[in-house]
């Protein structure tokens, strides 16, 4: 990871940064409108992270920005905070930005502590699940922006909500004197004068809010769809459909201009020159992106405590998303990325993109595979992605605000059509079902329930299952046996006349919670004629605490029986732990624990009656 800096290659970096930062243009305008933030919270996340987690990330062609994934997180987060703050964006954006600037924090920490290196372990169906999940929720959330219908806009179906907005609003009002001490029955007479000053224009606005709210994921876009299809905007729909075909069809064409950047600007250009009445995304400012003193000023950690774990599901998510790009980008370079300097990397972009007001975002495969196609050869050409994604906001931002909202929704189906896992759903006739049952318990909590718990049921699920089927195959090679019955290859020498008095267990692979009852059932297949029980622990190299006091569980009531137990091959890990527990020499002292199997025939000779044998 040296020479992040050479002027070698500065030719490749800076086509590879400007090629990237162009892919990226688009798709973080099209995020930051399908966010809720508005299209400017995108650019602010793809300059911030890509020139930040590049410059202190451990990937030399990394480019980070805004990434599906991490948006339909994000819409968690501000849809929750926005709702909290009775609709109002601005009020909620402080609460927002310090969940996202919290992530960023968490994915330094992940890095600091050297986590990196284990976000390989998160299961297969797990991700498949969640990513397949991006893509239904992209696809049917954009549905309404594609066929120009606006729920918030349709009066018919904001004013159902009207009734529930009054009480809302006078609910809010007694709230207010509660917390002034007014509410009490000889001061009804101010309830009453507050409530004759509310207009039809705030009954109207909550409504809106309501209506918002009720369209809002992809329950709420299914919900309202009827009502969408009997009013079709047909030149928002065209506008969709010619992005989209665009996108698709360049790409039959050439790979060397990106089709996505080709769509935008000519669909956009058609119709602002051809001067047709389309809906515009919101305005971009211009200017450089100040930053929000608000998320210190204005902090309350009642407000975030609900996302803690969303902020972590976040920081994870970037994380693996960062780091399965970075190795992609190995694999194109020949090189080899530092997965805890990038976590730190993609926690700082993340942090100063949030204190900015961007979109939190992560290592973009397609935006960094372009890179490296380009000449991208260092960490500059994430700088200079950055950089450039800032004069084109600064210079442009309000040509680029006449972009019509239709055609960042045709983007933004593409993307999500891309972003399935179609590999992992080829091959659900072919895996296992209990991985079947998780991608699909993934796939359909994350679509229509929530991202960040249908993840966390799936981790929980998967792991479950693993546990039992490390234990299922443990305890099946783990059975008690007598001396004449398969024993190891260094067994054979045992004495023949000492079979009915000694017995093995052999134990194969980590004894621990989920292989501990097996065991236990130990002390109930001996029979009466042991006297003394060697427990092979050679290929035992992990013992947890309930694997330690399964152990004990067993060994006591044996040895109160009079019987002798003698462990065989105990590794490093189990013997220090036994030793914590004082286990060891406590209960069972040194002298009946033996480096090998020889040993301990040794010691059975000189220590073990012969009772049982014919005579």
């Amino acid at each position: 990871m040296k020479n992040y800096f050479t002027l070698k290659h500065i030719k490749g970096d800076l086509f590879g940064g400007i090629t990237a930062g162009i892919v990226a243009l688009p798709l973080a305008l099209a995020f930051g409108v399908s966010s809720g933030l508005g299209p400017a919270a995108g650019l602010y996340g793809a300059i911030f992270v890509s020139f930040f987690a590049a410059l202190f990330g451990g990937t030399n062609t990394q480019i980070s920005g805004p990434t599906a994934p991490m948006t339909a997180v994000s819409m968690v987060v501000i849809a929750g905070i926005v709702a909290l703050n009775d609709g109002d964006v601005i009020q909620a954006l402080p609460s927002i930005l310090t969940v996202f600037l919290l992530a960023g924090v968490m994915q330094i920490g992940l890095g600091f502590l050297g986590l990196g290196k284990y976000i390989k372990y998160i299961p297969y169906p797990v991700v498949s699940g969640f990513m397949t999940a991006i893509g239904v929720i992209i696809l049917i959330t954009q549905i309404m922006p594609s066929i120009g219908y606006y729920p918030k806009e349709d009066l018919d179906y904001v004013n159902q909500f009207k009734p529930q907005a009054e009480e809302i609003i006078l609910d809010n009002i007694l709230k207010e004197e509660a917390g002034e001490g007014l509410l009490v029955l000889e001061n009804f007479e101010e309830t009453i004068k507050r409530a004759k000053t509310i207009t039809q224009a705030q009954i109207q606005q909550e409504a809106a809010t309501l209506a918002g709210s009720d369209s809002s994921g992809v329950l709420g876009a299914l919900r309202v769809l009827p009502r969408g299809l009997k009013n079709i905007n047909w030149l928002e729909l065209i506008l969709s459909l010619c992005t989209i075909i665009i996108i698709f069809g360049f790409k039959r064409i050439t790979t060397v201009i990106p089709s996505t950047l080709v769509a935008l600007l000519a669909v956009s250009s058609v119709a602002y020159f051809a001067g047709l009445n389309y809906e515009p995304i919101s305005q971009i400012p211009s200017g450089f992106p100040k930053p929000n003193w608000n998320i210190f000023t204005n902090f309350e950690l009642g407000s975030i405590a609900p996302y803690i774990f969303t902020a972590l599901t976040l920081a994870l998510l970037g994380a693996i998303d960062s780091l399965l790009t970075s190795v992609v980008a190995d694999n194109m370079t020949k090189t080899q990325h530092d997965p805890n300097k990038e976590l730190v990397g993609q926690g700082i972009g993340n942090a100063v993109g949030a204190f900015f007001g961007g979109l939190p975002g992560a290592g973009a495969t397609i935006r960094t595979v372009v890179n490296i196609n380009s000449g991208g050869k260092t960490r500059i050409s994430g700088m200079i992605a950055g950089v450039l994604l800032l004069i084109i906001m600064v210079s442009l931002g309000p040509v680029a605000s006449k972009i019509p909202a239709a055609v960042l929704a045709g983007i933004l189906i593409t993307v999500g059509i891309s972003v399935m896992d179609y590999k992992g759903l080829k091959a659900i006739p072919n895996i296992p079902k209990p991985e079947v049952a998780i991608m699909l318990i993934v796939l359909v909590l994350s679509s229509v329930w929530n991202l960040v718990y249908a993840v966390g049921i799936g981790l929980v699920i998967a792991s479950l299952m693993f546990m039992k089927k490390i234990g299922d195959l443990t305890s099946e090679k783990s059975d008690i046996k007598s001396l004449n019955e398969e024993p190891w290859g260094d067994e054979f020498a045992f004495p023949e006349n000492l079979k009915e008095e000694v017995f093995i267990k052999h134990i194969h692979g980590p004894l621990f919670f989920g292989t501990t009852s097996d065991f236990v059932a130990l002390s109930n297949q001996l029979p009466d004629t042991a006297q003394a029980i060697i427990i092979r622990m050679d290929k035992t190299s992990y013992i947890d605490q309930s694997g330690l006091y399964a152990l004990e569980d067993v060994i006591v009531p044996l040895m109160n029986q009079g019987k002798k137990i003698l462990l065989v091959g105990l590794q490093k890990q189990p013997k220090y732990m036994m030793e914590r527990v004082n286990m060891i020499p406590t209960l069972l002292p040194k002298d009946c624990l033996f480096n090998n199997i020889d040993e301990c025939l040794a010691y059975i000779k000189e220590n073990v009656e012969d009772i049982y044998s014919e005579s």
